[in-house]
């Protein structure tokens, strides 16, 4: 599956989209300015160097079978090396220019010579100034431009492939984004799940109504049966064994009638209940009516 970049802030927002792309590296030159992705190891070699203040790509070299790579202290070059023991054959280095360009090649003399490692000298804070990053190179836009169409046979040419390997998605602003996906068709699926939720925000912000008598007394079970019953219960522990029954009744018929009203949103949410759930709904009129009687108590 193609690797996908996201640029943030340091609060933690979102910025810019990258897109997606075979990449296994990000890195920052020395001021912070150059950003490159890149794919190394067993991917392609491709480099991808992007304008950090005008989120623009700069460059798309390809280094290919490259193990290392680095920026230079100068944040204007990079190192990319074939190395062994990742890889023995064609060991060597090449240093480019964030512009894409490649400055040098080098190659160990012979085959049974192996390059380990490869560094830039260090070099002390501030000896290079950041410089202005270039414009957008032009063998970018014609890459762009020149790649060419994937082959299609004969009898499927002209019209509409459904079929994709993977799906690449392009840079773009954040904002762009959620746009496109805004105007993007749902799926079946989606408009079934998007009916059930705002189905159920529905049934929260509009409850099924119920008579006067049903509301006086799931009213009173709240008041008797809330937090400040429970600790006041704890505190009179010396009061009759016929008023503790009392309380005991009233928390499980409000338990029961709490376990219906889920009922009755799950029903309202479009979800199909069980013939035992319906018939816990039918006892409803009869659990309020034995509450009001133990209150009357």
């Amino acid at each position: 599956m193609p690797a996908k970049a996201v640029l943030y802030n340091s609060k933690c927002e979102a910025l810019f989209d990258f897109g997606t792309g075979p990449r296994n590296l990000v890195a920052y030159n020395a001021h912070g300015n150059v950003i490159c992705l890149a794919g190394f190891g067993n991917l392609r070699g491709t480099m991808e160097f992007w304008n950090r203040e005008k989120r623009q790509l700069v460059s798309k070299p390809q280094a290919s079978d490259s193990t290392l790579f680095e920026w230079c202290p100068d944040g204007q070059h990079v190192v990319t090396a074939t190395t062994a023991p990742r890889l023995r054959e064609g060991n060597g280095f090449r240093v480019w220019h964030y512009s894409g360009k490649l400055l040098k090649t080098w190659s160990v003399p012979s085959s049974s010579d192996e390059l380990n490692e490869i560094q830039w000298q260090p070099a002390p804070d501030g000896l290079y100034r950041s410089q202005p990053v270039i414009d957008v190179q032009a063998s970018v836009t014609q890459q762009a431009q020149a790649k060419p169409a994937a082959y299609r046979p004969p009898s499927a040419r002209g019209t509409i492939s459904t079929l994709k390997v993977h799906e690449h998605e392009p840079a773009r602003a954040i904002g762009e984004a959620s746009k496109q996906e805004d105007d993007k068709p749902l799926s079946k699926s989606a408009q079934k799940n998007k009916r059930r939720r705002e189905a159920k925000k529905q049934a929260d912000e509009c409850p099924p109504a119920r008579s006067e008598g049903q509301r006086d007394a799931v009213s009173m079970a709240s008041h008797l049966v809330g937090p400040s019953a429970s600790s006041s219960s704890a505190a009179t522990s010396g009061s009759s064994s016929g008023s503790s029954e009392n309380d005991k009744k009233i928390k499980g018929l409000k338990k029961k009638l709490q376990q219906i009203e889920k009922l009755k949103e799950q029903q309202a949410s479009g979800k199909k209940l069980e013939s035992n759930q319906l018939e816990k709904l039918k006892t409803e009129d009869d659990l309020l009516k034995q509450l009001q009687e133990l209150e009357l108590q």
